[in-house]
């Protein structure tokens, strides 16, 4: 029996159901052109970039599944990757436990990530599966803070414009901005996510779910590349880091 059959077998799971209103208006957000290609094409090739992924299972919007199935049906990955497409939810996490639905038996090490994070490295993908594999059942990649940050007490709805109390300044050195992939031990995650649907609560990422169960969850180093694009500035942005690495390593 070879090493490799031995490996715990890797599926990285792309919530991709969402509209992304902070873009403006226009297509869902995973599906608006970076360089020309929709962001959910850069993020399914990041993720097929490890040697490690084996299946990608994008989440699509339910209204175009089919029409994303169509976007990845000509996609030039590794073979040893194979992308599959499932509808999505109402909720992130509904679309995520719809991904997780959707794996086989063997997988057993699941990536999380956002399509909105779309030039992740491969370096920060294979730390993450990494450690997951050295038996931490919840990892996630982060960067230290950069800003000072206030804890706030919040403007009742309908008042936003007004300033806000600063009510404490948390220490900055034990903070990090989270990015994804999150990596999972998959019987890990599963077990979260039924945890938190049956008591009817959510979590901002999986890890929290995890972190709810009690389980522990540790910090690898992220990537400065791996930002989200949320507005239209990040936009600008990913295009220069494209252009940057086309120029960089000829892609």
């Amino acid at each position: 029996m070879s090493d490799e059959s031995l490996t715990p077998r890797t599926a990285a799971v792309i919530p991709a159901a969402g509209r992304g209103v902070r873009l403006g208006p226009g297509a869902p957000k995973a599906l608006r052109a970076l360089n020309g290609t929709p962001m959910l094409v850069h993020a399914v090739r990041a993720m097929a970039a490890s040697r490690a992924v084996r299946l990608v299972v994008v989440v699509a919007p339910p209204e175009d599944a089919t029409g994303v199935k169509s976007l990845l049906a000509d996609l030039t990955l590794p073979e040893r990757t194979d992308v599959v497409v499932v509808p999505g939810g109402a909720t992130r996490q509904e679309s995520v436990r719809l991904g997780l639905d959707a794996l086989p038996d063997d997988i057993s090490v699941v990536l999380v990530h956002d399509a909105a994070r779309p030039l992740v490295p491969v370096d920060t993908v294979d730390s993450v599966i990494e450690a997951v594999r050295d038996g931490a059942p919840a990892v996630v990649p982060a960067l230290p803070l950069a800003d000072t940050v206030k804890e706030v007490a919040p403007n009742p709805p309908g008042d936003a414009g007004a300033p806000e109390p600063v009510v404490a300044t948390p220490e900055r050195s034990r903070l990090r901005a989270v990015q994804t992939p999150q990596g999972f031990d998959r019987a890990t995650l599963v077990t979260a996510h039924r945890a938190v649907e049956a008591d009817g609560e959510g979590a901002t990422d999986c890890a929290g779910l995890v972190e709810r169960l009690g389980r522990p969850v540790v910090v690898v180093p992220g990537h400065e590349e791996a930002f989200k694009v949320t507005r239209p500035l990040d936009l600008v942005l990913a295009e220069a880091v494209l252009a940057r690495r086309r120029a960089n390593d000829g892609f």
